[in-house]
């Protein structure tokens, strides 16, 4: 019998968003929004979002064949490659086909695995399916191969800004950098009406904003409840935020992140732990009798937790936020992008620290689950993630669109929308050598892709 495979998880990871994004403040001057409406009332920066030549495959097709080419990786050598996306092009073919001729050229078409959906929560699905399957007796000692990928968009007026658009690629396997701690993990299924889709003509979602975010906190709550739960029968002593170094949210908007991380202060507070301190106590005892649903409706209690809550905020929270405040949500790739910036930020002092994840899926899907960072091996450790992933030179090197421009280019992508018999503008101009981009859609549906090419006229794969 082969060994049982140690510490698996995330062995790399590459990161793709547009290079055409808004600001949020600029926005919000245009919709006529209340000034820090968007930029402190939601926590957002800038939005990143799709002009006609890029969608979910093609940004897909670019963090794969990236993630390969930069860390030398075989595409013989994947096993299993599974997408979490709730951006559907097809109600049958899934995304995952779509990324095969990458594989198909190397002579590689043994791969297991296709699509979760469930809102933002496919990719977390996806990355369970992976991990769970290298330490299993399936495993055939080759890597997973996680994608994340989703186009956040939304009709004119105020769930506009929390769009976004990006994907993720992450690779996994045994003796990983980011190892999961499979036994810390907890997850709250549910049944709501929150957000969802169910008008296949139209990209746009039916939203229950102020449900939305009280589903949210429950499932954060339920998560967290079941998790300590777990870690107190497996270690013998109470678990509370001290216990982690980092906290890393699905960030539909920063601002929502906030209040999250505040709500496991609270719920430390409720079970009496040890992280809260004499002068937390008095801050938060006036709420102690609240109900389950008159604690998420209270704004005094979300005021006097989030105050609570700040410091460790600051040192917890904070280090994760930059792309999602920079991008806006990306649905499924939200949160790997939010664990993203993490490393970015800390990666020279990550290795022994212990990182919490929390993903969650409207409709309702979540799940609250821990890694555990060493140093790792080149070219899987943390720094060399941190440096393929080259993300302060991504937001550095993005165009601004004027509002005008942003709104113009959202109406050709509504009209488009489930459009056939179409050749996009081919303006690559803005994207980097080896980014993949639409080129037309035929009579048939079928859809059309080609790679930008390097400076020197070679594509950037070698071809």
């Amino acid at each position: 019998m082969a060994l049982q495979p140690k510490n698996v998880g995330i062995l790399a990871m590459e990161v793709y968003f547009p290079p055409t994004c808004i600001q949020q403040e600029v926005l919000e001057a245009h919709d006529g929004a209340s000034k820090g409406k968007y930029t402190i009332g939601l926590g957002q920066d800038c939005m990143a979002f799709c002009t006609d030549v890029e969608d979910v495959i093609s940004m897909s097709l670019t963090a794969v064949s990236s993630l390969l080419e930069k860390y030398g990786v075989d595409p013989k050598q994947i096993g299993r490659l599974e997408v979490g996306s709730e951006t559907v092009l097809d109600k049958s073919k899934s995304i995952k086909t779509f990324l095969m001729p990458i594989f198909e050229k190397c002579g590689n078409t043994d791969i297991e695995g296709v699509d979760s959906t469930n809102a933002c929560y496919g990719g977390t699905a996806a990355l369970f399916n992976c991990v769970n399957w290298v330490e299993s007796s399936s495993w055939d000692g080759r890597y997973g191969l996680v994608v994340c990928t989703d186009s956040a968009v939304y009709a004119e007026g105020p769930a506009r800004p929390t769009g976004g658009a990006a994907a993720i690629a992450m690779l996994i396997g045994p003796n990983a950098p980011i190892s999961f701690e499979s036994k810390l993990r907890a997850s709250h299924m549910a049944h709501a009406y929150d957000f969802y889709k169910p008008d296949l003509a139209s990209e746009y979602p039916v939203v229950d904003g102020k449900l939305s975010q009280t589903c949210y906190l429950m499932a954060l709550d339920s998560c967290y409840k079941s998790l300590c739960d777990k870690y107190e029968k497996l270690q013998g002593k109470q678990f509370s935020v001290v216990d982690v170094d980092y906290f890393v949210f699905h960030s539909p908007y920063n601002k929502l992140v906030q209040k999250s991380f505040a709500r496991l202060l609270f719920n430390d507070f409720l079970r009496s732990a040890s992280s809260i301190g004499e002068s937390a106590k008095e801050k938060l005892a006036p709420f102690s009798s609240l109900t389950s649903d008159e604690s998420y409706q209270s704004r005094d209690l979300e005021k006097a937790s989030q105050q609570v809550a700040k410091p460790f905020y600051d040192a917890k929270v904070q280090p994760s936020t930059l792309v999602p405040k920079q991008v806006g949500n990306m649905y499924t790739a939200s949160i790997y992008a939010a664990f993203a910036s993490l490393i970015h930020n800390k990666h020279s002092t990550l290795a022994g620290q212990r990182v919490m994840l929390f993903s969650y899926g409207s409709g309702l899907s979540s799940s609250m689950f821990s890694v555990r960072l060493n140093e790792g091996q080149h070219p899987f450790n943390l720094s060399n993630i941190a440096s393929v992933m080259n993300i302060a030179e991504k937001l550095k090197s993005r165009q601004e669109f004027p509002p005008e421009k942003f709104v113009e280019t959202m109406k050709v992508m509504e009209h488009r929308y489930g459009g056939k018999d179409f050749v996009t503008s081919k303006d690559c101009s803005l994207l980097a050598p080896g980014t993949y981009y639409l080129t037309e859609v035929d009579s048939k549906y079928r859809r059309f892709y080609s790679k930008k090419a390097n400076e020197n006229g070679t594509l950037a794969n070698g071809h």
